[in-house]
């Protein structure tokens, strides 16, 4: 039996999954963060070799038990790797010198049949969780966690991406705007040159600051980085759900800023019932995923998203994700090995 390794990697976890040609998973594992360019070369590789081990492992077991003349190798026949920040030739050709290590790895079972360049896919990961979520390569993704990115795929092949920037050249929509943005209101009303809004009290009671001039202190703290400061929209997002209007502008502002980027997208590719993109299919209805925490909301910006999003395009259907961005990734892989014969 032939398998495929999907890998989703990130800025916090590693996840993989071992699926066969069938398309049937047989294990998934975790492991830490492989963003190289923030852990570097080297704990990148770790996380992805640790990921795929457990997967193996579990599979291993799972094979066994149903089969008792097994072979103690997986044949892996594809691997697709979705990871954050690979766009550059330079991130590929580093991505691709991690894989060309993990086939020589003696840390699990696996028999590696990656002869050819082409069954070795690296991808940025906005299109594994648009493959993930959707369960095909059609349709768009607004990612918004800490960060924020809308990627699309049309009929055709043609593909769109809006943001994914970063926290200072964009993220607007991010949990991490909308906690900066959150802070500033509050410093704005504690100076006396804003509206008054409960965001003061409630940043003060969730950093435990004796006044908010303790405030610089906390926030640049060492240690502290935009995944800490995003984790701070949960203030913003009480206190709209609460009634504040400074917080429930912010959500507004953030719902604005992910249509609009949407949009965009969603026009670049003829999914709208009035492109001139791609005319014979525009009446078909299509597909947004949403993922990421912004998503979680208790103040209804999903809600709120949905409803601007159909207002202007009716086609549309806004889903959650049906399967995780590693399955994603290895749906990819099995596309691949298809096309390969």
């Amino acid at each position: 039996m032939e398998y495929i390794l999907g890998i989703d990697g990130g800025g916090s976890k590693t996840v993989c999954v071992l699926m066969d040609i069938q398309g049937k998973i047989w294990g998934r594992g975790e492991a830490g963060a492989s963003n190289y360019q923030t852990i570097g070369v080297s704990a990148t590789f770790q996380s992805i070799e640790a990921a795929i081990f457990s997967a193996t492992a579990e599979a291993l077991g799972k094979i066994e038990h149903r089969i008792n003349n097994l072979s103690d190798k997986i044949k892996v026949t594809a691997i697709c790797l979705g990871l954050a920040g690979v766009a550059r030739i330079q991130d590929r050709e580093v991505v691709e010198s991690i894989v060309a290590d993990l086939q020589i790895s003696l840390n699990f079972c696996v028999e590696w049949e990656l002869d050819l360049r082409r069954k070795i896919i690296i991808c940025h990961d906005a299109l594994i969780a648009l493959v993930g979520g959707i369960g095909n390569d059609i349709g768009i993704v607004v990612a918004a966690g800490t960060g924020s990115i809308i990627f699309g795929i049309n009929q055709q092949g043609i593909t769109k991406r809006v943001g994914g920037w970063g926290y200072l050249l964009g993220d607007e929509g991010s949990a991490y705007k909308i906690a900066v943005t959150g802070l500033q209101m509050a410093m704005q009303f504690y100076d006396g040159r804003g509206k008054a809004t409960s965001l003061l009290k409630g940043f003060q009671s969730y950093l435990k600051l004796q006044n908010m001039e303790d405030s610089v202190e906390v926030v640049y703290r060492s240690g502290w980085g935009v995944k800490e400061i995003a984790g701070l929209a949960i203030i913003v997002d009480n206190a709209a759900v609460e009634g504040d209007e400074i917080a429930n502008q912010i959500i507004d502002e953030a719902v604005r800023e992910l249509v609009k980027a949407t949009s965009v997208v969603i026009d670049a590719l003829g999914f709208s019932l009035h492109s001139q993109v791609n005319k014979q299919e525009s009446n078909d209805i299509f597909e947004i995923v949403t993922v990421g925490s912004v998503w979680q909301s208790k103040s209804r910006m999903r809600e709120r998203f949905i409803q601007s999003v159909t207002t202007i395009y009716p086609n549309a259907k806004i889903i959650l994700p049906r399967f995780e961005p590693a399955y994603g990734a290895a749906l990819l892989g099995l596309k691949r090995l298809n096309e390969l014969g």
